[in-house]
């Protein structure tokens, strides 16, 4: 794949529709083109000890946040026609089904793409296959783990390098 978009989550509590920050960047022709970030305001809105300590953010960041279908107007339109890349599909896809039905919001059927299942078949060996143990294994260094642009980024490198 030459065009993608490369899309993490974060959350907020246990529920996968508390989403409360998105990280999408635009891969063209091979070369991250454009990226996108913004905090959200989670649904239900409530927080965590595990997730805070995982990716740092709590109701002082959030609660005046716009909520998921605001922010998602404003992604749908860069990601449209491309398929969706995630570190560990199975979660950011989720996260995105989840928060769509508690808007009740049309799921336009993306497609999505694992850099996580392909860096298992594709980098044997490895120590394990969390997002900055492969990403560092593709050359990029992931400095701000579980913040979503910097791990939508380490995602788009990843699938770039496999040559997903």
């Amino acid at each position: 794949m030459k065009d993608f978009a490369a899309i993490d989550f974060e959350i907020a509590n246990e529920c996968h529709s508390s989403v409360c920050s998105v990280g999408v960047v635009v891969v063209r022709d091979g070369v991250m083109a454009d990226s996108f970030y913004s905090l959200i305001k989670p649904e239900p809105n409530y927080y965590r000890w595990f997730c805070q300590e995982a990716n740092g953010l709590g109701h002082e960041d959030t609660d005046n946040a716009e909520v998921f279908p605001v922010v998602w107007a404003r992604v749908a339109p860069l990601i449209e026609g491309l398929p969706l890349v995630a570190h560990n599909k199975q979660f950011d896809e989720s996260c995105l089904r989840e928060v769509m039905e508690v808007y009740q919001m049309d799921w336009p059927d993306y497609q999505f793409y694992c850099t996580l299942e392909a860096s298992r078949k594709m980098l044997p060996g490895l120590e394990n296959y969390q997002l900055h143990t492969v990403s560092a294994a593709c050359g990029y260094d992931l400095e701000h783990h579980h913040h979503a642009l910097a791990d939508a980024e380490a995602c788009a490198a990843i699938a770039i390098k496999l040559g997903l």
